[in-house]
């Protein structure tokens, strides 16, 4: 029943919006309903973000899907994901990375994913306790640069720090404008001062909080 609804999913919402069949056969057999509450669970393969707690949400399955699209993963990426959540983004980089590192700033949401994760036997994925705009002010044990960057909360600037931590000919993703709506922008480092940035979507997320980002309780401004 659940693989079915997968399936369903797929072909009504991301069929003809999704070219990359490589994450449509993904994201057509990862159960994301192990990712939500069990109270939840009946609404996993709706087109819809849902609440996981602490105020943050799952992101809808079309704009999982258009974000890991806009990667243009090969298989051979290191990823840095901003804002691990339920875990389910990270899940389905799992499958099209190498190597995923995810950044969480509330420890039962990390800790959650984690063990998620986990059961899953998904073991390409490090999740990372901290501030995901700051990483390169803590010490964790993350690389310093890396090939691909996906931020899956809304920011309310260019987020600097990140786009120096792509290597040349790397890509960030992440939404930005107040915190009713963002658009969604795609950064790719051509040359070590100089990146190019196009608009690809309108979209709806929770605050990016940290210090290239919003402060707790920071109004739009």
């Amino acid at each position: 029943m659940l693989a079915t609804a997968r399936h369903m999913m797929v072909e009504k919402y991301l069929r003809n919006r999704i070219e990359d069949e490589r994450v449509l056969s993904v994201i057509g057999e990862l159960p994301r309903h192990l990712f939500v509450e069990d109270a939840l669970q009946g609404r996993a393969y709706s087109n819809d973000a849902l609440p996981i707690g602490f105020g943050q949400t799952i992101s809808q399955p079309f704009i999982v899907a258009l974000m890991t699209q806009e990667l243009e993963l090969s298989g051979q990426e290191t990823v840095l994901e901003i804002g691990t959540g339920s875990g389910y983004q990270a899940a389905v980089l799992s499958h099209l990375a190498r190597e995923v590192h995810s950044v969480e700033r509330i420890p039962q949401l990390a800790q959650r994913a984690t063990e998620v994760l986990r059961s899953m036997h998904i073991d390409n994925v490090c999740v990372h306790i901290a501030d995901g705009t700051a990483i390169s002010d803590d010490q964790h044990p993350l690389p310093a640069k890396f090939d691909r960057i996906i931020v899956t909360a809304g920011g309310n600037r260019q987020p600097s720090s990140l786009l120096r931590q792509l290597h040349i000919g790397g890509i960030l993703l992440i939404p930005i404008g107040d915190s009713q709506q963002q658009s969604l922008f795609k950064y790719r480092r051509v040359s070590e001062e100089r990146w190019e940035r196009q608009n690809l979507h309108q979209c709806s997320f929770v605050k990016l909080v940290g210090k290239e980002g919003w402060s707790p309780g920071e109004d739009t401004p």
